[in-house]
């Protein structure tokens, strides 16, 4: 497998490298980082690095992944929105409820086990054995696109670009309160919460994570934005929107602890995709509609308005 080029950006000195690497490829959690690092995968000028050491910023990272291990996961027909599909990729408009990959406490039931009835045997290996063909993930309770790759080296050129952040996601919000600008940028480090490891919060010792967002509508104590992504941090608007004061509609993690009616997740929506296709180099743009419970959510607050 060729092997995957990393560029840290100069914010990134002083970072432990296996931490590093683990924010930037997806499925590779820091002790797989730790693995990869003691067995020679990595290399910086040709020469295996300690997983202790500390990036200056300046350095170009060789990561040779894994083969991935033969999957124990069971293709299912599970219905998908299909939004785009060529012999590299497949990008798909996911409802919210349903989990990415198997983890515990859903085994099966995933859109790694729909994809792979789907696309049989023609999903990449990279992302391991329990997520194949993933390039990035979204949220349970979030909805819209996704994309997943169908060979190995469709999934290295789109997780590169996801790691120089020229892989661009839009998403659609409604929060809570009224925003005083039109447009805005939210710049705060997330990292895990001390206080619930189970959640994600704004901390000083966080990876960098910034926010664009724009009002697209505005309610009597709610408003309608677009939210464009420059890091791709885990429950990055979601943090973000919380850290400000402006928590996502149905957000019981970091919102209003009960669930809305009429909502199966958080009102968060993934409607926008570009990234450059890995065979022809060419930018592909793809968009796709509100889910029926947010337009719905959108309707009841415009006739109270």
């Amino acid at each position: 497998m060729e092997p995957l080029l990393l560029t840290p950006a100069p914010e990134d000195a002083g970072t432990r490298i296996d931490r590093f690497l683990a924010s930037h490829l997806d499925g590779v959690t820091r002790s797989a980082a730790q693995k990869l690092l003691e067995g020679g995968a990595v290399l910086i000028n040709g020469k295996a690095v300690a997983k202790n050491y500390k990036l200056t910023g300046r350095e170009t990272l060789s990561v040779t992944l894994p083969e991935a291990e033969e999957a124990d996961l069971v293709p299912q027909d599970i219905p998908l929105d299909v939004v785009y599909e060529d012999a590299d990729v497949i990008v798909v408009n996911k409802p919210s409820g349903l989990v990415v990959h198997p983890a515990p406490g859903h085994s099966d039931g995933t859109l790694v086990n729909a994809l792979l009835y789907h696309c049989g045997d023609s999903l990449s290996g990279v992302g391991g054995e329990k997520r194949p063909g993933i390039v990035h993930r979204i949220d349970r309770d979030t909805s819209g696109l996704i994309i997943a790759a169908k060979n190995d080296a469709a999934h290295l050129f789109l997780s590169a670009q996801l790691a120089d952040h020229t892989l661009s996601r839009t998403y659609e919000a409604i929060c809570a309160g009224n925003f005083r600008d039109d447009v805005g940028t939210v710049d705060a480090p997330i990292g895990r919460s001390r206080a619930d490891r189970k959640k994600m919060a704004v901390a000083p010792d966080g990876r960098r994570a910034v926010t664009h967002w724009e009002v697209l509508e505005r309610f009597n104590s709610w408003t309608h934005l677009r939210c464009r992504l420059e890091t791709g941090r885990t429950h990055q608007i979601r943090v973000h929107m919380a850290h400000i004061g402006h928590p996502i509609l149905g957000d019981t993690v970091y919102g209003a602890k009960k669930p809305v009616p009429g909502l199966t997740g958080q009102c968060l929506h993934a409607v926008g995709l570009t990234f450059l296709h890995p065979r022809t180099k060419a930018p592909v743009t793809l968009s796709c509609p509100l889910p029926p419970e947010f337009e719905s959510m959108l309707q009841t607050l415009r006739r109270r308005t």
